[in-house]
């Protein structure tokens, strides 16, 4: 079972001073920099950068704050040691480039940083790491080891093994999910654009945005890709932003080489205020981590009973059920109308669950003995998804 280790209200922080004075005074900072902001596909690795990079990281940790950087890189690390002038589009390829280049990757990070007497640690996560529950656990135990034996993790996918299928996607969608398992006090997000802007920055007219007061109301057009070394570009980092703001995790969006000024707080990039409430680890491991293994498909007044009563899910408001699940898998839940409603931990397996469907507890009771009275759902193991307080 994961605990939850931290209170459900957290202080109101509903202005940009306040979220940047939170950020500067953050006592663990996930830190997450993009492969453009540390090499390209002709030179390889910068130096200059990375050691302004670990210079000021340095500087941050010596000053009592535990770090966990989230480095990309690894791939385009490995692009000038094999010949290759720019990114692969084949996973074999990626796959051959990153296992050459996360050993310079970590080898450059663990010699600079020794200068500074700071050991790092390198962890390599799949999406297995965080969707599976036991191996979440996992992670969890091992980053909080390392933090309190002062290592400073240095986190990234494991692209050798990632396939297109299989994959974080990027890993500013990693460094939200990290800092959310680790109970990060905010997040900052290093990028080779110094802000969100109101559109395309090089579009005439485009305005850059110092403070998003909720970012789940945002409006701007992001989908433009990254750079050529890059996977990411600035819609994801904001949908990173999301999903921390969502765990109550304020977040700076900023250029890598302000680094230190973003984690002091300062007026760079863009701040994201995070909502006023921070949700137990389960739920939102269910909502943005867990991998579903099946559907319940609800009536009408099921919906309105979980989303209005908070109510469990009873096997009277159930009317189908998909996929292949054994009890306590997490699992979709869908209204009438094919819109995704929850996600929840199932009580049932996708075997018991069809001969049950429409039936109210005290018969299934007396019908199928004792057990078979309980929610399908229980409301304490279940989150809402896309709904207004979700």
């Amino acid at each position: 079972m994961m605990t939850d280790q931290v209170p459900s209200v957290v202080p109101a922080l509903d202005t940009e001073e306040s979220v940047r004075a939170a950020i500067g005074s953050a006592r663990r900072i996930v830190v997450k920099i993009g492969s453009s902001s540390l090499s390209s596909a002709r030179r390889g690795l910068d130096d200059a950068r990375l050691a302004a990079l670990v210079a000021a990281l340095a500087d941050v940790h010596d000053a009592g704050r535990d770090i966990v950087l989230i480095s990309s890189g690894a791939i385009a690390a490995g692009l000038k040691p094999l010949g290759l002038t720019r990114r692969p589009r084949d996973v074999a390829h990626q796959q051959a480039a990153a296992a050459v280049g996360q050993g310079l990757l970590i080898e450059r990070y663990t010699e600079m940083f020794a200068h500074r007497d700071i050991r790092v640690g390198q962890v390599l996560l799949t999406p297995d790491d965080v969707a599976v529950r036991d191996n979440y656990h996992n992670a969890l135990r091992a980053l909080g080891t390392l933090l309190r034996m002062g290592v400073l993790p240095v986190v990234n996918e494991n692209d050798t093994v990632a396939t297109q299928e299989i994959r974080f996607g990027d890993n500013d969608r990693l460094a939200a999910l990290v800092a959310q398992l680790v109970r990060a006090d905010a997040l900052v997000i290093l990028s080779d654009v110094d802000a969100l802007y109101t559109s395309h920055p090089d579009d005439p007219g485009a305005q850059a945005i110092s403070f998003v007061p909720d970012v789940d109301e945002l409006r701007v057009d992001t989908h433009r890709i990254g750079s050529a070394v890059g996977t990411g570009g600035m819609n994801t980092k904001v949908q990173a932003a999301q999903l921390a703001a969502s765990a109550g995790i304020p977040v700076m969006l900023a250029r890598a080489n302000a680094v230190l000024d973003a984690l002091h707080g300062a007026p760079v990039g863009t701040a994201f205020a995070p909502v006023d409430h921070a949700r137990p680890r389960r739920l939102l491991w269910l909502a943005y981590a867990s991998r579903v293994k099946g559907c319940l498909k609800l009536d009408a007044g099921a919906v309105r009973a979980l989303t209005n009563r908070k109510a469990s899910l009873l096997a009277a408001g159930v009317t189908d059920v998909r996929g292949h699940f054994v009890a306590g898998d997490p699992v979709e839940v869908e209204g009438p109308e094919g819109d995704i409603v929850a996600r929840g931990l199932v009580n049932y397996s996708s075997d018991e669950l069809p001969s049950m469907l429409g039936k109210n507890s005290a018969d299934l009771g007396v019908e199928m003995g004792e057990g078979f009275d309980r929610a399908v759902v229980h409301r304490d193991m279940l989150v809402l998804m896309n709904h207004p307080g979700v």
